[in-house]
C-alpha cells in the first residue's frame, strides 16, 4: 500500500462515521502547478483524535507525535495524517469541528490554503489561493494567524525563490516587522538548504530578505557585502553583494553534477565574505581585495557555525573558500602540472573546486568563461596519476628503514613526488636518498644505486636489503 492509497482508505473509513478528509498543502498546490510532489499530507475533519487514532489502528502501525502534536503516521509510509489544531498559543488543543475556513486561515500563504477532497477531488479555496498561483504571488492568509509563527518570514522568500513567485507587497510589509531571532538555528539550516537545493535562482531568496530588513539576525555576513565596492577592470556588474548573487545561481546551474551538492552552494554564498572586512580603495578609486580569501576564513566559520554544527560541512566551505581563486588563476598562468596537482591533492573535493572557480568567473560582467577547458584537462590527469601506485610506509621498512617519527615526512616528501608525476620506483629511490642525506638517517649504500635525489639533497642511494 503506497501513501495515495492509504491516505484514500482512511479517507474512505473516516467518511463512514461522518467525517472528511482532505489533502492540503504542498501537494495540492504542486498539483495546481503541475509540479511533482510524493510528499502527502492529508487534514482529518469531522472526528475526534480517539476516533481517529482507532482508524489508524485498522489501516496500519500508528507511529508519529499523537495527541502532542495533532500529526500522526504509519510505519513504511511517508504520509503525514494531521488532526485539526487550534493555534492560540495560550490555549493549545483541537477542534475537529472548526470546519474548512478555520482550518485554511491557519495556513501562512494562500498558496498553502488549498485543500482538495480525498475522495471526491473538490478544490476548497476560501483565500483567493488559485488566483494568486495564476499571478504567481505569495501572500499571506491572515494577519494574526501568520504572526504566530516568526519562520514564515523565511518560508515567504523560500518559496518565492523555489516557486519564482513574487512576494505580496503586504506580506513584505509585515514580515519586517516580526522578530525572526527565536527561531531555533536549526530551523534556519534546513530553510537554507530547501533554497540552496531546490530553487534554481537561490539568490531569489536572500533578495526577498533584504527587502523585508531580514538579514541581519541569521546572515549579518552576507547582508554585510551590500555596497562592498569591487574592482571595476573585472567586475562591472556591481557591488560584492550582486557578484555573490550571480556566483550563487551560476552554482544552482551546476549542483547536480558536483560531489557535495550543499557543502558547494553554501561555498558560492560565502566565497567572498571576506571581501567585506578587507576591502580597500586608493585615492585613485582602484578596489583592491588582497587575501580575502584567507581574511574570510573567520567570517565564515562564524556564519556556518551559527546555522549547523556539520563537522564535515564547515570543513568543505572552509576549504572552498580558501582555495577558490587558485584554479582561475593557475588556468590564466598556464600553470605546470605539478602546480595544478598540488592544489587539487589540497582540496577536498577538487572537481567541486574547480566548478565554483567556474562558476566564480561566470558570475560577474564581463565574465570568464575560459578556463574551464584547461582545468579539467589537469583534472583528468591529476586523477591517472593519483591512479598509479605509490610509495607507502610498508616500501620503506621494506627498504630497510626502520619505523620513527621520521616516516610522516619521508612519506609526505614521497608524496609531493607523486604529484609531480614520477613513478613509484622513482618516488621510493628519491625519498630514501632523501632520508639520508637530509634527515641523516643511516642507510648502507646500494652499489648499483643511479643519482637520482632532487639536486638540492645529497645523491647517495639507500640500498634495499638483498633480504627483500
Amino acid at each position: 500500500m503506497n501513501d495515495l492509497e492509504a491516505a484514500q482508505l482512511i479517507a474512505e473509513k473516516v467518511v463512514a462515521v461522518g467525517g472528511t478528509v482532505y489533502f492540503v498543502g504542498g501537494c495540492v498546490r504542486d498539483e495546481v502547478l503541475g509540479i511533482e510532489n510524493k510528499d502527502i499530507d492529508i487534514e482529518v475533519h469531522g472526528v475526534s483524535a480517539e476516533v481517529l487514532e482507532k482508524i489508524l489502528d485498522t489501516v496500519g502501525e500508528r507511529l508519529g507525535y499523537g495527541k502532542s502534536f495533532g500529526i500522526y503516521s504509519l510505519r513504511g509510509l511517508d504520509l503525514d495524517i494531521a488532526l485539526l489544531r487550534t493555534e492560540r498559543q495560550d490555549n493549545a488543543g483541537y477542534d475537529p469541528f472548526m470546519g474548512t475556513f478555520e482550518a485554511a486561515k491557519r495556513r501562512d500563504f494562500t498558496i498553502n490554503s488549498l485543500m482538495k477532497n480525498v475522495l471526491t477531488g473538490e478544490l476548497t479555496d476560501h483565500f483567493g489561493g488559485l488566483e494568486d498561483i495564476r499571478t504567481k504571488t505569495i501572500r499571506h492568509v491572515d494577519d494574526e494567524t501568520f504572526l504566530q509563527d516568526p519562520l514564515r518570514v523565511l518560508r515567504a522568500a523560500q518559496f518565492s525563490a523555489r516557486l519564482s513567485f513574487d512576494i505580496a507587497a503586504e506580506t513584505i510589509s509585515i514580515c519586517r516587522n516580526i522578530n525572526i531571532s527565536g527561531i531555533s538555528s536549526e530551523r534556519i539550516m534546513i530553510e537554507t538548504e530547501k533554497v540552496l537545493l531546490k530553487s534554481e535562482r537561490p539568490s531569489v531568496y536572500f533578495e526577498q530578505l533584504r527587502r523585508m530588513g531580514q538579514l541581519d539576525c541569521w546572515y549579518p555576513e552576507i547582508k554585510a557585502l551590500i555596497g562592498v565596492p569591487q574592482n571595476r577592470e573585472h567586475h562591472i556588474e556591481g557591488d560584492a553583494w550582486v557578484h555573490t548573487m550571480m556566483v550563487l545561481d551560476e552554482a544552482a546551474k551546476r549542483r547536480d553534477t558536483v560531489k557535495y551538492p550543499l557543502g558547494f552552494m553554501l561555498s558560492a554564498l560565502c566565497h567572498d565574505l571576506g571581501i567585506a572586512v578587507c576591502t580597500t580603495v586608493e585615492e585613485d578609486g582602484t578596489v583592491h581585495s588582497y587575501m580575502h580569501e584567507i581574511e574570510g576564513l573567520p567570517v565564515v566559520q562564524a556564519f556556518l557555525e551559527r546555522i549547523t554544527s556539520e563537522t564535515r560541512l564547515i570543513k568543505y566551505v572552509l576549504n572552498m573558500t580558501e582555495l577558490h581563486m587558485e584554479p582561475n588563476i593557475m588556468a590564466r598562468a598556464r600553470s605546470k602540472l605539478k602546480k595544478t596537482n598540488r592544489l587539487f591533492d589540497s582540496a577536498v573535493e577538487p572537481y567541486d573546486l574547480i566548478q565554483l572557480a567556474v562558476c566564480d568567473g561566470l558570475g560577474k560582467l564581463p565574465k570568464c568563461d575560459d578556463t574551464e577547458e584547461f582545468l579539467m584537462q589537469r583534472y583528468n590527469r591529476f586523477n591517472e596519476i593519483m591512479a598509479r601506485p605509490y610509495v607507502m610506509g610498508r616500501e620503506l621498512i621494506e627498504a630497510g628503514l626502520s619505523p620513527s617519527e621520521e616516516f610522516t615526512e619521508i612519506l609526505s616528501y614521497a608524496h609531493k613526488l607523486r604529484l609531480a608525476g614520477l613513478s613509484k620506483d622513482d618516488q621510493l629511490r628519491q625519498s630514501l636518498a632523501y632520508a639520508r642525506s637530509v634527515l641523516k638517517i643511516k642507510a648502507t649504500p646500494h652499489k648499483d644505486c643511479t643519482e637520482d635525489a632532487p639536486s638540492d639533497f645529497s645523491s647517495d642511494c639507500i640500498e634495499i636489503p638483498q633480504a627483500y
